[in-house]
């Protein structure tokens, strides 16, 4: 099976990857270290791990498998016991008729392909995979469904739904301590940003929130749901014996070298109390402006508003589409030491150098108003306020902007020109709006095709005459793979709608001109809209027709 003709090195010379010279600088580590010449390479950052396998492929004579490419049937995974599959860093991926396909980290290991037919009965059929590949879909497909087996295993045949919370909920080794603990460990791996836990009448739906789409993860009996709502509240310090009203908690964890804070919220319902886990990744490396999805005319725009020494910019969108994340990056772009910048939010989600930040306390009093008027004697240069919520936060963070503050917040409305409805509607004079307000960002979320199974596909009649395409166009659109858990998207892109307020417009909100008006100006004078800059990514190539219906109201269909 192995190709004795040809080394590693010299694979990954013929192919233009390494030089001789790096290939010497390499063998001389591995004599000192006794390390792989892959592993060294890939530590020096000269190849990838698809160059590796790619080329370990032509040694072994049998194919590559990149996993995250390829459905795993978790049934045929199961096969095998999983202390062999990790013993042997194998895991089967389908069968082939009698044959049973195995992704392995070695392909010549004679024993691990012996013990696999006598296992299962079957012939083998080996394909080479990475060992890391290899154990995060075997860790994917056993850690939850582990923890949920260990718990029934706990739970004596016909117990009864609890009606006290029980004590164990206190120890470590509790089986549900350990479910909790496998949840969020896999919520954390998945990059989900909600775990929604929901009682029926009969079960429990756990589904986690990934890329703004909601997905079961697993459903658990109902009999266990008390000890694993009372585990819940314990760590986010809330009350376990109240059940009737709603409550709100924290609590911090480190899990897979990540710190992440957890917004705990419990909601009575008809069945049991539902539970939401908000998940915030505090060591997540910060975006750039640059990558979150402006076109090359709005990001020149927007970065010019954020270097005004004065004037109020509000970042616009229902919950979830990423206004926050806008707001840091800004904010990232214009720290400077020359400048001093404060802000309010609730809560704090990332921390930054050099920006002193307040957490809103409501129970201690410290509101988005009270905190702001405090911020404003310490002699800030910029300020940013979470969320614009009332009428005293609005009026503050205006006389802010009009007394030579840069002022950035966010505002719950559906585009640019309905938040300055919202203002009036709070109270605020339209001469104050006028005056302050500079510019307004209005942002959607949606997701990106999943790079690795992207493929090109002819428009329908219905794309072509909404995206205005021509009969040869070509758009594309994800085929579903593991990296992507088969939904064909893989991480989330931006949508912008940038109002700048210029004399024009500013006339216009101080003789209270309807904000349909306002955006149909805005527009002649070059405003891109929510809708076309969602149609524009579908013609580039980077979301699906289908994934801007979902995310921006169509109003120009």
């Amino acid at each position: 099976m192995v190709s004795q003709k040809k080394k590693l090195g010299d694979i990954l010379i013929e192919r233009g990857l390494i030089t001789e010279e790096v290939l010497k600088k390499a063998l001389v580590t591995q004599e000192k270290t006794g390390e792989k010449l892959g592993e060294i390479l890939l530590k020096m950052g000269l190849i990838t791990e698809e160059d590796l396998y790619s080329a370990l492929s032509e040694i072994y004579n049998v194919p590559y498998v990149n996993l995250e490419e390829v459905a795993i049937d978790s049934e045929v995974v199961r096969l095998i016991p999983e202390h062999i599959s990790r013993r042997y860093r194998i895991i089967p991926i389908k069968l082939d008729g009698d044959r049973i396909v195995l992704a392995m980290a070695n392909p010549v290991n004679i024993y691990a392909l012996d013990d696999v037919r006598i296992i299962t009965g079957r012939e083998v059929e080996p394909v080479l995979a990475s060992e890391k590949q290899i154990n995060q879909a075997l860790d994917r497909i056993y850690t939850i469904q582990k923890g949920l087996e260990e718990t029934l295993l706990n739970i004596a045949p016909g117990e009864e739904e609890e009606t006290e919370p029980p004590v164990e909920v206190l120890e470590d080794e509790a089986p549900v301590v350990r479910l909790v603990n496998l949840t969020i460990t896999q919520a954390v791996q998945e990059g989900a940003s909600d775990i929604h836990i929901e009682p029926t009448e009969n079960e429990v739906k756990v589904r986690f929130r990934v890329d703004g789409v909601l997905y079961d993860v697993m459903s658990p009996p109902k009999k266990i749901f008390p000890t694993l709502v009372a585990r819940i509240k314990i760590l986010a310090n809330m009350d376990i014996a109240e059940r009737r009203l709603p409550q709100d908690g924290r609590f911090r964890v480190v899990s897979q070298g990540k710190t992440v804070d957890f917004r705990v919220s419990t909601l009575p319902t008809i069945h049991g109390e539902k539970i939401v886990l908000r998940l915030l990744d505090r060591s997540a490396p910060l975006i750039g402006l640059e990558k979150l999805g402006f076109t090359e005319d709005v990001l020149e725009k927007f970065d010019w508003l954020i270097q005004r020494p004065y004037g109020m910019i509000l970042v616009t969108g229902p919950t979830g589409s990423g206004k926050t994340t806008t707001l840091y990056s800004a904010l990232a772009k214009i720290n400077t030491p020359e400048k001093n910048i404060i802000t309010v939010e609730d809560p704090v989600e990332y921390q930054f150098p050099r920006i002193n930040q307040v957490q809103v306390n409501t129970k201690i009093g410290l509101t988005f108003a009270n905190g702001l008027r405090s911020i404003l004697r310490q002699d800030p240069d910029i300020i940013m306020i979470g969320e614009i919520r009332d009428r005293e936060t609005a009026e503050i963070a205006v006389q802010s902007a009009l007394t030579g503050h840069l002022v950035l917040s966010t505002i719950h409305t559906n585009d640019s020109a309905g938040a300055i409805a919202r203002l009036m509607d709070m109270g605020i004079e339209p001469f104050l709006i006028s005056s302050s307000v500079i510019g307004i960002l209005a942002q959607r979320l949606a997701r990106r095709i999943c790079p690795r199974c992207k493929v090109p596909k002819q428009p329908t009649e219905e794309e072509i005459k909404v995206l205005k395409l021509r009969e040869n166009d070509i758009i594309y659109e994800g085929k579903g793979c593991e990296a992507c858990r088969h939904t064909g998207y893989r991480g989330r892109i931006g949508i912008f709608e940038l109002l700048i307020v210029d004399d024009e417009i500013r006339a216009m909100i101080v003789d209270k001109v309807p904000a349909n008006v306002i955006r149909d100006t805005a527009v002649k004078k070059g405003m891109r809209t929510l809708w076309e800059d969602a149609k524009l990514k579908v013609k580039n190539g980077i979301t699906t027709y289908n994934e801007i219906l979902r995310t921006v109201y169509a109003g120009g269909l």
